[in-house]
């Protein structure tokens, strides 16, 4: 319940201002149907992360103990680095379906966003961790539901008014302390 609890928990605090959300943002504002987009939503990042936790579960079958505990510590310290980083939307990467419909516009607009984001690399490391692809993945789409139907539902003015340094902030912070955790073997 831990990997469940602590994945919902990063990755709902790492999504706010990042590209997906923004995206979320963007698709709403477009085409105003919220129901396919946020089935959209769930479709593509279920997806994404099982594939992204699966690559974290063979990793720590892969690396040794020790190699893991390295690899992960510092994993969490870069994470907690570029959580920092704004992040940015480009105009394409919200049009890429033209007449799919929106569903299907959805769902691959933020597959393809999520590639190699922050979140996804968060499912890897989480997974790796935790060694438990279902209970990570669940939880880091979860995570990804709870930042992102509200920035659907309630559009730019929600967007406007969340203080984002702050958030991203806490999250880096909460990152960090999980690296040095590892690190340290508090927390294996």
């Amino acid at each position: 319940m831990e990997a469940f609890l602590v994945s919902t928990g990063i990755v709902a605090l790492a999504e706010i201002g990042d590209k997906t959300q923004l995206l979320s943002l963007m698709l709403a504002a477009r085409y105003r149907k919220p129901v396919p987009i946020i089935a959209g939503i769930f479709v593509a990042t279920i997806v994404n992360h099982l594939l992204a936790g699966a690559l974290g579960a063979l990793i720590t079958n892969w690396l040794g103990p020790d190699v893991m505990r390295w690899v992960l510590g510092v994993s969490f310290l870069a994470m907690a680095a570029w959580i920092m980083v704004p992040d940015k939307i480009d105009d394409d990467e919200a049009d890429v379906a033209g007449k799919m419909g929106v569903f299907a516009t959805t769902v691959l607009a933020f597959f393809l966003a999520e590639m190699g984001d922050k979140t996804q690399i968060a499912t890897v490391a989480l997974a790796a961790k935790y060694n438990s692809v279902i209970l990570v993945s669940l939880g880091t789409t979860l995570g990804m539901m709870l930042a992102n139907v509200p920035a659907v539902l309630l559009g730019e003015v929600a967007a406007k008014k969340l203080p984002l340094r702050l958030v991203h902030g806490v999250c880096a912070a909460i990152f960090a302390m999980i690296g040095v955790l590892v690190l340290t073997r508090a927390l294996v």
